[in-house]
């Protein structure tokens, strides 16, 4: 068994071992106490849990298929492995102790692992969170964010990171990053939350972190063997643009859902969500058309994302005027973003620091400009209504996410690669991350299936990329 082996088999242990504690509160934790608890809603319920299942859809499969379409033929699966298996690994993190470093009342860095295992996260709501829905059911809403979130990192480092390494940096990443960047904006005591920060769905506890987190990846990780010289182009696109599909439905759980109820505040956010959707993808392509005499359908698509992903933290917060300026902008300088790394020269793969990175932060900060007290009560009038503060607490969050995700994912990474190799041998990435990474092919082009291939046509398995100067940035 090799090195890296023994080290994510050890972490796999530990995850089982840590859970045994928790067992003997399950049955009492789940079951609501016999006295007068508050009142579960069942509109409201049924609303999260709706919104839930929308958000996993956001992951498998709709970013797998998104990711999948954009790489070479042989890594699709390495590719839609990576979503699939982050379900998984971090729903059960996140039951075990994920959760409880997230949301218990701790301190404002952190919150304490009072709720580890679920402990005391039972069947009666959580004032604290969620009046009116289960506290289960606020838990099982807030995981589907944290497993996206380290998902939307693997479009950066696609085609060349070591399977074993990427499931113990997804492990680690999730509970030392995400977790306590979690607590610090939406758990009770969070200093940004205290701090009058406004993050509706996840702009700087999301897509800052993962877009920071995945520069400084694929800075110490390294390009692709013949970045800039080998062609690249998307082997898919009919899945890239039903995985943008996949995520556009999936989004109006993301933001509609984060208002915890099926009311007034549901229906803003899932209608400024579309509103700033469909002017990104718009104004995205039009940047495109002028700047490179063609529109594109992976320019459409990404342009959609790019206006999700800015509405997110100002979408309980902004109306449907707002939310098309935000959604016009953001197509604009996400494409400009994703234009510009050639001249800076980091091997971003599917555009992750671009849009979710790039996008994330105009969004916090446009959250400043834009928000208004009149759409929601409960957050904030921006600079356009005369309150310049907010704006500087979106600086002061924005600024805090930068330097956490950036500094504590290269502390994590730094780390790996003094145990074990982060990427593929060069042997290994000329093969493809579905054949040396999972001994399978994505696709088979022989129909004789009883007459397998040769094994030494599986060792020589190559992909053979047509060259096409619009994806080439790629």
């Amino acid at each position: 068994m090799t090195k890296s082996k023994v080290v994510i088999f050890s972490a796999l242990i530990v995850l089982m071992i840590s859970a045994v504690p928790a067992v003997a509160q399950v049955v009492a934790d789940v079951t609501p106490p016999a006295a007068a608890a508050p009142k579960v809603d069942s509109g409201d319920t049924a609303f999260i849990l709706i919104a839930s299942a929308l958000v996993l859809l956001m992951t498998i499969p709709g970013l797998a298929l998104f990711y999948g379409g954009m790489v070479r033929t042989k890594n699709v699966l390495g590719t839609l492995m990576q979503s699939l298996i982050l379900v998984g690994l971090i729903s059960v993190q996140w039951v075990l102790w994920g959760y409880s470093i997230s949301f218990a009342t701790g301190s404002s860095l952190m919150g304490s692992l009072d709720w580890i295992g679920l402990r005391h996260v039972g069947l009666i709501p959580n004032p604290d969170y969620a009046a009116t829905i289960p506290h289960q059911a606020y838990m099982v809403f807030q995981l589907m964010f944290a497993i996206i979130t380290p998902a939307l990192m693997t479009g950066a480092f696609a085609e060349r990171m070591k399977f074993a390494t990427f499931l113990l940096f997804s492990l680690l990443w999730a509970t030392f990053i995400y977790d306590p960047l979690a607590h610090w904006v939406w758990g009770t005591g969070g200093w940004l939350r205290n701090l009058g920060a406004l993050d509706f769905a996840g702009g700087t506890v999301v897509h800052i972190s993962s877009g920071v987190s995945a520069l400084v990846a694929i800075l110490i990780i390294g390009k692709r063997l013949g970045y800039g010289v080998e062609p690249t182009a998307p082997h898919n696109l009919p899945f890239t643009v039903i995985g943008a599909s996949l995520l556009w439905v999936g989004w109006f759980g993301f933001n509609a859902g984060s208002a915890l109820a099926a009311n007034g505040l549901a229906v803003s956010a899932f209608v400024v969500t579309h509103c700033a959707a469909a002017a990104a993808t718009l104004s995205w392509v039009l940047a495109e058309w002028i700047t490179r005499g063609k529109p594109t359908v992976l320019g459409a698509a990404s342009g959609a994302v790019a206006g999700l992903v800015a509405i997110t933290p100002g979408s309980g917060f902004v109306g449907p005027l707002s939310g098309i300026v935000i959604g016009l902008a953001a197509g604009v300088l996400c494409y400009s973003a994703c234009m510009f790394k050639s001249r800076l020269g980091y091997d971003d793969s599917l555009d992750v620091v671009g849009v979710h990175g790039v996008g994330g932060i105009f969004g916090a900060l446009a959250t400043g400009i834009f928000a208004s007290k009149a759409i929601n009560p409960a957050g904030a009038d921006g600079v356009i209504y005369g309150n310049y503060s907010l704006l500087w607490a979106q600086v002061i969050a924005v600024g805090a996410t930068v330097v956490f995700a950036g500094l504590g994912t290269g502390a994590i990474l730094f780390l790996l690669k003094a145990v074990m190799a982060l990427r593929v041998s060069p042997q290994e990435e000329r093969m493809g991350l579905d054949l040396s990474q999972h001994s399978e092919s994505a696709y088979t082009f022989n129909n004789d299936y009883d007459e397998p291939a040769p094994t030494w046509a599986m060792s020589q398995h190559k992909s053979v990329a047509v060259p096409n100067p619009a994806y080439e940035e790629r």
